[in-house]
């Protein structure tokens, strides 16, 4: 009784640690979506009011938000064909790794350009944005460059994979249309291969002739070749054995 009420407890702490631990993860799991969903609506959200302010009358600001914009769109372009790429080939891993490099610089430009946005000195924000613009330059265009790089990749393993699989259709295309007649049974005669007929089909064929020659000089049946009427043998010259049954006499009324 003891054991049994052990392991019962056994099994409840079990299904209770098990509860616990489901709970966790859905509750991380859920966290992690809320997560990336607020991420995403800010980024909307930053993105459509650098948008704005890029069009606004020329100066300082319009400049900063287009800098920014630029950036954070090559950046954030890259990274998504980097981590799609990556999942399927493994060479990528390294391009990742530097991209992540690359991040940290275009997160420290990023930031350096919204800090300038507030700043009051216009003039002085003015006298930065040739530096601004070329560190914005340098940054986007490492990014595209492993971008592209990765894009030119993936259709070149496309191309090969589509040139190898035509190959493979157009050999499977030629065996479908390569049939041949099909095999007939051997019912040909042996002059047919090759062969001389048999001593006796040559004897039975010499004959036919004869008799259809005899045939049509005669206008019937050849006279030695005559069917011999079948005669009754007589009874008394027969040879009996002793297992076989003996012949009843015919009884007269």
């Amino acid at each position: 009784m003891t054991e049994a009420i052990l392991i019962l407890a056994v099994l409840f702490l079990a299904f209770v640690a098990l509860g616990v631990y489901a709970t966790v993860k859905v509750v991380k799991a859920a966290k992690r979506g809320v997560d990336r969903t607020i991420t995403q609506a800010r980024r909307t959200v930053e993105d459509t009011t650098l948008r704005a302010k890029s069009y606004g009358p020329g100066g300082v600001t319009p400049e900063l938000a287009q800098l920014r914009l630029s950036l954070r769109t090559s950046m954030r372009a890259t990274q998504e064909a980097l981590e799609a790429g990556a999942a399927e080939d493994a060479s990528l891993k390294e391009s990742l790794e530097l991209f992540r490099r690359l991040s940290a610089h275009g997160h420290e430009l990023d930031a350096d350009l919204k800090r300038l946005e507030r700043d009051p000195d216009r003039a002085g924000v003015a006298a930065q944005l040739g530096e601004l613009r070329e560190r914005t330059e340098r940054i986007t265009h490492a990014a595209e460059s492993l971008r592209w790089a990765a894009r030119d990749r993936a259709r070149k393993f496309a191309d090969d994979e589509l040139a190898s699989l035509s190959a493979q259709i157009d050999v499977e295309a030629g065996a479908l249309r390569h049939w041949s007649a099909p095999e007939q049974d051997d019912l040909s005669w042996p002059e047919a291969a090759g062969q001389p007929a048999p001593a006796e089909e040559t004897r039975q064929a010499d004959a036919g002739g004869r008799s259809g020659a005899q045939a049509a000089a005669g206008g019937g049946a050849p006279q030695g070749d005559a069917p011999k009427a079948i005669t009754a043998q007589d009874p008394r010259q027969q040879t009996f054995y002793s297992w076989q049954k003996s012949t009843r006499p015919e009884t007269t009324n």
